[in-house]
């Protein structure tokens, strides 16, 4: 092998940790379970309820009711739900929803822009806020519980190498 020729490193390799997908409904009752209901159908998992910290008398919101729901996707099956979701964008992201540790976050206005997603008047329309979380191997040294280390500088993912990685992907254009 020649001096110019170079091995890229397995782990260099960029790779989907994770994908947040949130709806903040603002108040309880049957809502929460229509928007639970999209979430499900989205993601085909099973959303956690997010509970609020203190009552708002104005609003109505009481301490500990639910009003919110999150669901965490890791695994098989996230690039598929990238390409769903950004295509509800027109594969449009501007460059600010991009940080500096490799993450990524974006929001949707409607859910019935997602495509596979039919309109149903019981549910009404729903947006949502979407995160996405880039890691190279090896991440799982900072959070795991026996002897969890610091990840270097080099080793996380910065804000280019998070915009090529969605440009090669999922063919996404910046705004």
């Amino acid at each position: 092998m020649s001096q110019t020729e170079t091995v890229a490193s397995p782990m260099r390799e960029i790779t989907v940790g994770k994908i947040v997908v949130n709806i903040g409904v603002g108040k309880s009752g049957e809502a929460v379970e229509r928007a639970r209901k999209v979430l499900e159908l989205i993601t085909g998992q099973k959303p956690n309820s997010r509970k609020s910290k203190k009552s708002i008398r104005e609003f109505g919101i009481h301490k500990g009711e639910p009003i919110g729901l999150v669901v965490t996707i890791r695994g098989a099956g996230t690039n598929e739900l990238i390409a769903r979701l950004l295509a509800a964008r027109e594969k449009k992201i501007s460059e600010s929803s991009f940080d500096d540790r490799g993450s990524v976050s974006f929001g949707l206005k409607e859910h019935i822009e997602i495509p596979g997603i039919r309109y149903d008047p019981e549910i009404g329309i729903w947006g949502m806020n979407v995160s996405v979380l880039l890691e190279r191997p090896g991440g799982r040294v900072s959070r795991r519980l026996h002897k969890p280390g610091r990840i270097g500088k080099g080793h996380v993912v910065s804000k280019m190498e998070a915009i090529e990685y969605f440009k090669n992907q999922f063919g996404v254009t910046l705004l």
